[in-house]
């Protein structure tokens, strides 16, 4: 080895080592606040400084052990620390320990190129250590049933998506099972995020917040259900009304985040069908929201698990059905059956014509405007078949106090879609 190598100025190394000391002081100051850690500012900053000192030295000598040997002494010293003083029975210290460990790797990773991605990591882990309390109650909260919807969800995208071909088959080259199961995977995601959040959050906030996740998971449902409960008095009549509203303009939302991300460029057509729905269902809304003022509580809507197997394959097996379709139909009368899809399978799922519509765009097979107009059909047929569930279930009053709002959910959404 070349001790010479080492022998320059050093200073156009010095923003590497401010970056080191940052994370450092950072992750330290976190550790600083906790009685029962080993180490603390000042450990943190120095372990962190001399990750990245290794680095330069292994670097500058070509001798990648010297990273090893520098990470071997830092665990010696923990070990050291920690049998000269052991740590109390309620705290093993483990988190403590690992979080060095890390802080040595993270100043390593800056010398080496990666200071960006080195304090995007030191922030998460600062955050993980300072949010112990919360992230414990959090696991804490859910229950056996929540556990198996993220466990089902995992097995949806990490086992069973990797494993299907992505390659096109059938009639007019309509169904991509990888394509297909993507999706499956991209609408269970965002049904579980509300299906969990509704979990955790339960009655503590009220109608409103239970509108919006009850909409995330399945408006439908939400509508069902609250239909059910308008009818057994008339506080939660008031209730049902502003979460049954809340919950289908959710669905806008929706559909504009699946638009923003399997085809952005849609959004300027998009937007301001979305939007004019969405202002229009509010202004209702807000009516509603004074008179709820004092009523009843909320009840909790039970919607099943949107990861279950028997779920996600009867979402997947629509989502083909409706490719299918569409592509016949459009080859036999070009848009307009397109559009006759959109009515009918808009009737019980919104989703899967809205993702066929983008991912015919996105392949050129439909101009931006047919896109929006088959989005719109869709929804507007998916709002009437949910009015047609207030009716049925619950009962004429209910009816005429969510037909206003539906009203102006869909003439927003119309109006839009003729100006535009």
């Amino acid at each position: 080895m070349d001790i010479s190598l080492l022998k320059t100025n050093g200073i156009e190394f010095l923003p590497a080592f401010l970056t080191s000391l940052a994370i450092g002081l950072l992750i330290g100051l976190e550790r600083e606040r906790s009685p029962v850690a080993k180490a603390g500012l000042r450990t943190f900053t120095l372990v962190t400084l001399f990750g990245t000192m290794i680095a330069l030295i292994a670097d500058k000598l070509n001798s990648p052990l010297l990273l090893a040997a520098g990470l071997a002494a830092v665990g010696l010293m923990i070990i050291a620390a920690y049998q000269q003083e052991p740590a109390a029975a309620s705290d093993p210290g483990t988190t403590t320990v690992i979080a060095l460990l890390v802080s040595y790797a993270l100043g390593a990773l800056v010398w080496y190129g990666y200071s960006t991605l080195a304090v995007m990591l030191a922030i998460t882990i600062t955050i993980l250590l300072y949010f112990k309390p919360e992230l414990r109650g959090l696991t804490l909260r859910l229950t056996r049933r929540d556990l198996v919807s993220i466990l089902q969800f995992a097995v949806l995208t990490f086992i069973v998506l990797p494993i299907l071909p992505d390659r096109d088959y059938g009639p007019y080259n309509a169904l991509n099972p990888h394509q297909i199961w993507l999706m499956v995977v991209f609408i269970s995601g965002l049904s579980l995020a509300g299906y969990v959040a509704l979990q955790l959050v339960g009655q503590r906030y009220g109608a409103p917040l239970l509108g919006i996740l009850g909409g995330m998971a399945s408006s439908t449902a939400t509508t069902l259900i609250y239909s059910r409960h308008g009818q057994s008095s008339r506080d939660l009549e008031k209730v049902a009304v502003v979460v049954i509203l809340l919950a289908n303009m959710v669905v806008l939302v929706r559909l504009g985040v699946e638009g923003s991300v399997i085809a952005p460029d849609i959004l300027p057509k998009l937007a301001p069908v979305l939007g004019a729905s969405l202002i229009s269902g509010l202004a209702v809304l807000l009516l509603w929201w004074r008179r709820l003022s004092g009523g009843a509580a909320a009840p909790m809507p039970e919607i099943t698990n949107p990861t279950e197997i028997r779920t996600s394959l009867g979402f997947g097996l629509l989502y083909a059905a409706v490719l299918f379709c569409a592509a016949w139909l459009s080859d036999l009368a070009g848009h307009n059956g397109l559009y006759a899809v959109a009515l009918v399978s808009g009737l019980t799922d919104v989703d899967a014509i809205t993702l066929t519509s983008l991912h015919l765009f996105t392949s050129g097979k439909l101009a931006a405007d047919q896109t929006v107009t088959a989005i719109t059909l869709a929804f507007l047929a998916n709002l009437g078949f949910k009015m047609g569930i207030v009716i049925f279930v619950g009962g004429a009053a209910l009816a005429r106090r969510c037909a206003v709002g539906m009203a102006a959910i869909g003439a927003g959404a119309g109006l839009a879609l003729w100006l535009f």
